[in-house]
């Protein structure tokens, strides 16, 4: 399996930009995927710095309903004349941030593109092929991050409540008899996907890649210490690999990485990871 990191809030180079998002290109299977779009079109430009043919892609894949992971869709569409895109029913819902104080801010992603012919929705699990899965509803909210109080979601009636991330769904890859679990920002918390796939599949995935919003975006300010340690340890304990950044933020993964040592490595745009 390999995997070209095309967006993310940091770079390996200064001839590869980054922007606050996440875009990744996987070959697994015999299939090119990508998974999310980054904010804008910087996903096409890296991707042609390195190597990556994007109308070759024949799977796409949106982890959740905010710009920093779609708001490239419409280039990938423009772009990829092949492609089916799978994102969750409520991704194309309106999605906000609010600040105290301020009015909300449009987190969303183009509703418009909600009824491409290419554009298929999902809800639950989904399986694409025998080895590759997609899965929401995770419930759980054991080390739930205080970084996701700001995100907000708008309902039919029009009233406006907190996001409670519904609309987020993740991928599970097997190849060559590893497990890799891919999601975006972890929203609902790693370890609460973490453990919903340990209690539908027996195991923890060999790998993971995600980031898991321990950062305030506004502030840059990280989720609080024993969170971050809490949440250490029970990666620690499941012995997966992992790889993260984006919405993690760097202090926190400092935090993170001085308990999980070589078990976790930080993601920049332009990172080659194998498996």
């Amino acid at each position: 399996m390999l995997i070209k990191t095309l967006v993310e809030d940091t770079s390996i180079s200064p001839e590869l930009c980054s922007e606050h998002g996440l875009s990744l290109y996987i070959e697994a299977n015999h299939r090119k995927i990508l998974f999310d779009t980054g904010a804008s079109n910087l996903f096409l430009q890296n991707a042609n710095k390195l190597g990556v043919t994007i109308k070759d892609v024949g799977i796409a894949i949106i982890s959740h309903g905010h710009y920093d992971h779609g708001g490239g869709l419409r280039t990938f569409l423009e772009e990829n004349e092949k492609a089916c895109v799978y994102l969750h029913k409520e991704a194309f819902d309106p999605y906000y941030s609010i600040l105290c104080g301020k009015d909300p801010d449009n987190a969303g992603i183009d509703p418009s593109l909600k009824i491409h012919g290419r554009v298929q929705l999902t809800d639950g699990n989904l399986l694409i092929g025998s080895e590759i899965e997609l899965f929401s509803g995770v419930i759980g909210r054991e080390f739930f991050s205080s970084c996701n109080d700001s995100l907000y979601m708008e309902l039919a009636d029009g009233s406006i409540v907190k996001d409670d991330f519904r609309h987020e769904q993740n991928l599970l890859i097997r190849e060559a008899g590893k497990t890799v679990l891919i999601a975006g920002c972890a929203h609902n918390g790693i370890v609460n996907i973490m453990k919903h796939v340990y209690d539908k599949h027996g195991s923890y995935p060999d790998y993971v890649i995600s980031g898991f919003h321990l950062m305030r975006t506004s502030t840059k300010r990280s989720e609080a210490p024993v969170v971050i340690e809490g949440i250490a340890q029970f990666l620690k304990s499941t012995e997966s690999k992992y790889y993260t950044g984006h919405c993690t933020g760097l202090d926190a993964y400092h935090l993170l990485k001085e308990v999980l040592g070589d078990q976790i490595q930080y993601l920049a745009t332009g990172t080659i990871v194998e498996i």
